[in-house]
């Protein structure tokens, strides 16, 4: 068995990373630590969790994380450069923050702040890199960094687009409906329910948010010579949940079934991506609590644009799937192992 531990256990990420985990065949868990939770009942934070309900939290430090296989960090940003720094290189180190995503440092300082903790290898198994897919590059590797949420519904939309370069990667535009839970755990006075429920609120309007270089990256690996991209996320009231519609200006004499033709080849033999049957719109509920992407696309010939529109669970394909699919391959087991694409409904 793998022996697995996971800081950040309390939170939104931490506790998604453990539901999945609880049904993965091949691994033990170990440790769960926090920050100022810890010492108290797991079952206070997690009650969902009734497996782990009795565990008792425990400081995230060195000692505490050593002897584990590997060490799950669903930690604040900048919170997991150091942590990291502690643990031994033989022990595969799955940070689901932004610490370790962006390959520059100038982007770093620029949209976070701070040092640079480094780049890890990218755990987005399906991001088109030149004639392969980022899965041949986690095979093996002992440090992976999970993309943001929002990059990941964004990224699944266009990359097959861009890559085929049937759209000018200098005009794309992406609106997001974001539900709660991606803004994490911590009280905040725009996210209690009284100021949220039957609301929208857009937030990191005016190129700002900080998943818009790391969504440049993407495009850029998957082929685009230069990216432009206006990004705006908008709050809505879900608990989970990501309703992207990403759009950018058709190539000339591309048809909808060209483009069709594009996704269909892209997206066929992934396991974690559905294109959806054409006239079928994804629909966050659709992806509650599992591990997939649904895509649609749809030509505007008057605007000349494609209109691409993705669903994901932010927690899940936008985090802890997308972790645990990473943790699989790294690791030489199915990429599928204890993963589902069955959702919740209604």
């Amino acid at each position: 068995m793998i022996k697995v531990a996971v800081t950040g256990a309390t939170g939104y990420a931490g506790g998604e990373v453990l539901r999945l985990l609880l049904a993965h065949p091949e691994v033990e868990i170990g440790a769960l630590t926090a920050g100022s939770s810890a010492g108290s009942r797991f079952g206070e934070h997690q009650p969902h969790l009734l497996p782990l309900a009795d565990r008792i939290v425990a400081e995230t430090t060195a000692d505490n994380l050593a002897g584990h296989d590997v060490v799950f960090l669903a930690l604040p940003h900048g919170a997991s450069g150091a942590v990291a720094a502690q643990l031994p290189d033989d022990v595969l180190v799955i940070d689901c923050g932004a610490d370790h995503r962006l390959e520059s440092s100038d982007d770093w300082a620029a949209y976070y702040g701070g040092d640079h903790a480094g780049t890890w290898p990218y755990g987005m198994p399906e991001l088109i890199t030149g004639s392969s897919r980022q899965r041949d590059a986690l095979a093996g590797v002992r440090r992976i960094a999970v993309p943001g949420c929002n990059v990941t519904a964004v990224t699944l939309g266009l990359q097959p687009a861009v890559a085929a370069g049937i759209v000018e990667s200098t005009d794309l535009v992406a609106v997001l409906a974001n539900g709660f839970s991606g803004a994490g755990k911590a009280l905040k006075t725009h996210l209690l329910a009284s100021e949220g429920l039957g609301s929208a609120s857009p937030y990191g309007v005016g190129g700002t948010h900080r998943h818009i270089p790391e969504i440049a990256q993407n495009l850029g690996r998957a082929g685009a010579d230069e990216v432009t991209i206006s990004f705006t996320p908008t709050l809505v009231p879900m608990a989970r949940g990501i309703l992207a519609t990403a759009t950018a200006r058709l190539a000339p004499g591309v048809d909808a079934d060209a483009a069709r033709a594009v996704y269909e080849k892209a997206y066929g033999a992934e396991p974690f991506v559905h294109l959806l049957p054409e006239g079928q719109w994804p629909t966050t509920a659709a992806t509650l609590g599992a591990n997939v992407a649904h895509v649609q696309l749809a030509v505007d010939e008057r605007a000349g644009r494609l209109v691409t529109v993705t669903a994901i669970d932010n927690l899940v394909k936008g985090t802890a799937g997308g972790a645990i699919q990473s943790m699989n391959l790294a690791l030489g087991l199915p990429e599928t192992t204890g993963l589902t694409t069955i959702g919740v409904a209604p």
